[in-house]
């Protein structure tokens, strides 16, 4: 295939074909009416969109993202009030439009329809209600306080955990009343008891005796309706509050900034996976024995009422319970982060084990790595083994101080009878009074370690909560459509986290439009790491890095990305077919964009061999494919888009000659008015560039035209090639 082919390919097959997403359209519509600069880019950045489109749900979700306040309401068309437009209709078809102006008496609407461009048309409201769905959204700009208007003390910011608990308290009231029916109803079988012993069999009144029985089993059938509605109620909280939290953790992990990665992925997930301990904790069993805890005092005062002496071994049975199970708090928090932390690095040490497995085997390390094993599993055993007794105490404690107050409520109540202070009715009322408002206590005592495990993961999760992200939530970043590709550092100095020398130190220079640029140096000197500040993957200490003349901490992360492919030194590939993989990032392209980037990339040869094709697993990372191959994978992958920047880092390290050939001939003509920035140290991909920067320990040391550049370093020259 000829050059002149090679670059008709890149040109028109790597085209950018924007699917139609008439619903996020429509919202870009609204936020320019509002006011709001934004792009398709920056609204569905990091969203888990359906079928590569927005949903009504996920828009609420990117409204939040620029200050805009959303809500659903499903009305017909001439319940839309004047003040709620522009509102954007849900059509039939899983379409939608933007309506400005509804006039009744003209019988017409003023829409916009995303697929036909910005402009507004006016078409019968008749027609618009046969595609009308039933669903509309308002969505208006929130106030917002600028520079002027300073705040004067602290502000509490609404809490992640708490704050989606709290969205969810109308459903807890509910619940609190539905409690307090059902433990009023509990009272009934006690006074049921006692009334049928005191009254209905020493006055033999049968008629009496079966009015109150069929008045307790209507109560009891109540009971039954309770607790059920009770339980399906704290059931759809609580997993309200898992959905909605389990995506903001993942949305903060995905945004999360490289500088503040943990160092141990096994750890980190680890620490993630520890909110299925907050989740257990906040289920439909914990919070009911929280809530029935008050509603004891209810059956306490009953008690008093009946013979105030016998709440007498009642209240001390509960100091005492409470006495000993706070008195173990301290340990059983020490035990708990302990366990905690020990589990992260049983963890970290698994993840790092199957990750690295076949270098694992081929050092034949195993044994080494069976020791960290079992010495962190033994000592997480030992751990977890004391919190079980501790806990186990609490509850046998708890037990046996109940049957204690069992039995001296019996003497106690043997003695008041023969005094005639208290009615045998009396007596088996109290007792069972005595047991239920002695429930809820010595559950809670059990739930002491749940709870403990729940904080130390829950503060562990705050912590990740709160480190600094890529878009925080009151970013205004600058949008833009398209890039033309200029890139310049402006005195950049960098150091990674934890590393007291700099990557880089005060690097200058600048790279126009179309230019093909080679970074030299030898490991270590901060080839790699220009272009991650390139992508915006991380921040430079001082200094500044400007893209086509701005300054890239005002460009949207999503757009910067957009605008440059960019190939690793270590292609990382994930589980899925090929098609999937190459598409990742550009889910909107078609096939002839596919076998574009796949024949750029040198792999369509071996594809196109496969019986399924591009519908071929490649595995975890890639592991069925070779490291050549996998290559091919990443530069296809970063041209599959028509990026206005390349950025390749050893794009051939792993490939033989002749498919290294291969790929510089085709890169040659695909990347033709694209800005190229290479990094390798094969001479044979030299014919890429026209400019070498040279770098050595994180300074440029020469920077020019690739011949004198050359010739300089062959001459031994230091500096600057002239």
């Amino acid at each position: 295939m000829s050059a002149e082919d090679l670059t008709q390919i890149g040109n028109a097959g790597l085209v950018n074909v924007k699917t139609v997403d008439s619903l996020l359209d429509s919202l870009l519509l609204i936020c320019r009416i509002q006011g709001v600069a934004t792009s398709r880019d920056a609204l569905i950045s990091g969203l888990p969109l359906r079928d590569g489109k927005m949903t009504p749900a996920l828009l609420k979700r990117s409204a939040e993202r620029v200050n805009l306040a959303v809500t659903i309401l499903k009305k017909p068309l001439e319940k839309i009030r004047a003040e709620f437009l522009p509102a954007i209709l849900l059509l039939k078809d899983e379409e939608a439009c933007v309506v400005t102006k509804l006039d009744f008496e003209a019988n017409q609407a003023h829409v916009i329809f995303p697929e036909l461009g910005d402009a507004e048309i006016a078409i019968a409201i008749n027609e618009l209600e046969l595609r009308f769905a039933g669903y509309y959204i308002v969505a208006k700009a929130k106030f917002s306080f600028d520079q002027r208007a300073p705040m004067v003390g602290k502000v509490r910011m609404r809490h992640w955990f708490w704050g989606t608990l709290a969205e969810n308290s109308r459903i807890y009231r509910d619940i609190m009343v539905a409690a307090f029916v059902v433990n009023m109803f509990a009272l009934a079988m006690p006074l049921f008891t006692m009334n049928v012993y005191d009254r209905v069999v020493p006055n033999r009144a049968v008629e009496t005796l079966w009015v109150m029985a069929i008045g307790i089993s209507l109560m009891i059938i109540g009971d039954l309706v309770l607790r059920t509605l009770r339980g399906y109620f704290l059931d759809w909280a609580s997993t309200r509050v898992d959905v909605k939290l389990t995506a903001r953790i993942m949305e903060q992990v995905l945004g999360i900034r490289l500088e503040q990665r943990p160092n141990s992925v096994g750890s980190f997930a680890s620490n993630l996976r520890s909110f299925e301990t907050v989740r257990d904790f906040i289920t439909s069993a914990t919070i009911t024995t929280l809530i029935d805890i008050p509603f004891g005092l209810i059956f306490v005062v009953v008690m008093a009422w009946i013979a105030w002496p016998m709440v007498i071994p009642v209240i001390i049975g509960a100091i005492l319970i409470l006495v000993y199970s706070f008195s173990v708090q301290t340990k059983m928090h020490e035990l708990s982060e302990t366990m905690y932390r020990a589990s992260a690095i049983r963890n970290a040490t698994l993840i790092e084990s199957l990750v690295g497995l076949e270098t694992v085997k081929a050092l034949g390390i195993e044994g080494q790595m069976q020791r960290k094993w079992e010495h962190s599993a033994h000592f997480l055993t030992e751990v977890s083994s004391k919190l079980r007794l501790l806990s186990s105490s609490i509850n046998n404690g708890a037990s046996t101080i109940q049957q204690l107050i069992n039995i001296s409520l019996v003497v106690l109540g043997v003695y008041l009878v023969v005094n005639g202070d208290l009615t045998m009715g009396g007596l088996i009322a109290c007792t069972m009074l005595a047991s239920r408002a002695l429930v809820p206590i010595a559950q809670t005592a059990g739930l002491l370690t749940q709870y403990h495990n729940a904080a130390t993961a829950l503060t562990s999760l705050d912590e990740i909560m709160h480190r600094e992200v890529e878009r925080p939530l009151d970013a205004k970043f600058l949008s833009r459509p398209a890039f033309n590709g200029d890139i310049e550092f402006r005195e950049v100095s960098f150091s990674y986290p934890g590393t007291e020398q700099d990557a880089l130190t005060k690097v200058s220079f600048k790279i126009k439009a179309g230019e093909h640029v080679a970074l030299l140096g030898r490991m270590g000197s901060g080839k790699s790491t220009i272009h991650k500040l390139i992508l915006g993957l991380y921040q430079p200490t001082s200094g500044a890095i400007l893209i086509d003349g701005i300054d890239a901490r005002q460009i949207d992360p999503a757009e910067l990305r957009r605008c440059a492919g960019y190939v690793q030194q270590d292609t990382h590939l994930f589980y899925g077919t090929m098609r999937e993989n190459l598409t990742i990032s550009a889910q909107h392209v078609d096939d002839a964009a596919v076998l574009a980037a796949a024949h750029i990339g040198g792999i369509d040869e071996f594809v196109n061999a496969h019986p399924k094709g591009f519908d071929m697993l490649v595995g975890e990372r890639g592991e069925t494919l070779s490291g050549g191959q996998r290559q091919g994978v990443g530069i296809a992958r970063a041209l599959i888009d028509n990026p206005a920047i390349l950025l390749l880092d050893e794009p051939t390290s792993a490939m033989d000659h002749s498919g290294e050939d291969a790929i510089k001939r085709r890169l040659l003509a695909a990347t033709k008015n694209k800005t190229l920035v290479l990094i390798s140290h094969r001479s044979a991909l030299y014919e890429l560039v026209d400019r070498i920067v040279v770098i050595d320990s994180g300074r440029i040391v020469a920077d020019g035209p690739k011949d004198q550049v050359t010739e300089a370093l062959r001459s031994g020259k230091v500096g600057k090639a002239l």
